[in-house]
């Protein structure tokens, strides 16, 4: 008898700490869609990442039906249009283009920055610190009062942004700063995500976080 993710045909191939991958399992998660998993090991890739993702040959892919679908948010977007139950995007055309901005702006900045947090050191360690402050302060400025960032309802930017709440511990113990002192509204914000199952089934303890960046400054010779 066929299992409910093979009826989806919905397989995702991930790696376990990708905050890339994480998204899409928690749209997964929040649409209730069934699924088939499979970790990939980024060292070795396997002869069917390459074959879906043949272009940028990266986790996440979305496989729906047989057919790749991938770029984290795009695979987000297109949970979220085919399974259209609990919508992540808001029906507004403005409310939406927003959205999509500030999902931009975490793809562009938060990730980045927080490598350069545990790769540098001197100078250059210092400006990822204040640049990584300030990203997280604007996140917060626009987050203000509202439970998630899109009012009410848990949407497309916190399943954005959700993920990198288990690297903000590295962070901070990378940086030496407090995010709770420097953004007390984001981390309000963190620990609610955090209390929805879609989000905790998904995401892994920040100290395994850590542990795993303590791995990669072996391997770069960072420490």
């Amino acid at each position: 008898m066929a299992t409910a993710a093979e009826k989806e045909g919905v397989v995702l191939l991930d790696f376990w700490v990708s905050p890339f991958g994480q998204r899409c399992r928690i749209a997964l998660a929040e649409k209730g869609v069934e699924y088939e998993y499979k970790e990939e090991n980024l060292s070795d890739k396997s002869p069917l990442l390459l074959k879906m993702n043949p272009i940028h040959k990266k986790i996440p892919v979305l496989i729906h039906h047989g057919k790749p679908i991938c770029e984290s948010l795009v695979i987000v977007q297109y949970i979220d249009e085919v399974w259209s139950n609990n919508p992540l995007l808001p029906s507004d055309p403005y409310e939406r283009a927003k959205a999509r901005f500030w999902a931009d702006f975490v793809d562009k900045k938060v990730s980045e920055c927080g490598t350069r947090l545990w790769k540098l050191k001197g100078e250059a360690h210092e400006e990822a610190r204040k640049d990584m402050i300030e990203i997280l302060k604007l996140l917060e400025g626009e987050l203000g009062d509202k439970k998630y960032f899109g009012g009410e309802i848990f949407g497309f930017v916190d399943v954005a942004l959700a993920p990198f709440t288990a690297w903000f511990y590295t962070y901070e113990t990378c940086g030496k700063f407090s995010i709770e002192k420097e953004c007390p509204k984001l981390t309000a914000w963190a620990k609610r995500c955090k209390e929805r199952e879609t989000v905790s089934k998904s995401v892994h303890h920040p100290h395994k976080v850590y542990e795993y960046v303590g791995k990669l400054k072996k391997k770069y010779g960072v420490e």
